[in-house]
């Protein structure tokens, strides 16, 4: 189907407010994570064998971290840019998680996860000049990797949640999803 430039309407990406963005995430994540280590709320070089492990400092500090690090990430880039509709500033706060997504595994493939705090070591994997002896429990290993990629997965979604409502909350709109069908109808009243 043929489309005509007056049926396409492309956003505008900023992206030097996205890369501001990115930046101020992981800087953040890094502050997050060594005030994390240095509180006692992270665990270090110690593999989850079980959930009950991790205690509930440690849960909520890591939530915590992982959420409001990309919080701050998505609001800063769409401040940059000066978006002040919500869809545009929640489309570049998920793309500062996307930029911040191939950065984290660079970080932590080079061993910068223990500055990331214990939630990111299972994006790092064992960088190839480290030989490590054979486990003795290799069910015990094979947990501990489990649960490391399970609490990877669960702060960068969390970091892809913040990301989007810092940008809306950047926006300035309402944050309200029913918001956008009145907009216009507003904007007609002297309204936003």
């Amino acid at each position: 189907m043929y489309r005509s430039a007056e049926d396409t309407h492309a956003w505008p990406v900023s992206w030097s407010a996205v890369w501001v963005g990115a930046l101020s995430a992981i800087a953040l994540a890094v502050i997050f994570g060594l005030v994390g280590v240095a509180i006692g709320a992270h665990r270090i070089a110690q593999p989850i064998g079980t959930w009950r492990d991790m205690g509930f400092g440690t849960l909520f500090w890591s939530v915590f971290a992982a959420f409001l690090a990309f919080v701050v990430g998505g609001w800063t880039a769409c401040k940059v840019a000066g978006f002040r509709r919500s869809e545009t500033a929640m489309l570049h706060g998920a793309i500062v998680w996307l930029i911040a997504l191939p950065l984290l595994l660079i970080f932590t493939s080079f061993g910068a996860a223990t500055y990331l705090g214990s939630w990111y070591g299972g994006l790092a994997g064992t960088p190839v000049w480290i030989t490590r002896a054979a486990p003795v429990d290799t069910v015990a290993a094979a947990l501990a990797a489990r649960h490391a990629a399970i609490t990877a997965v669960t702060a960068l979604l969390l970091g892809l949640i913040g990301a989007v409502i810092g940008g809306w909350m950047a926006s300035g709109e309402p944050m309200t999803f029913t918001h956008y069908r009145t907009r216009t109808a507003r904007a007609g009243m002297g309204g936003w």
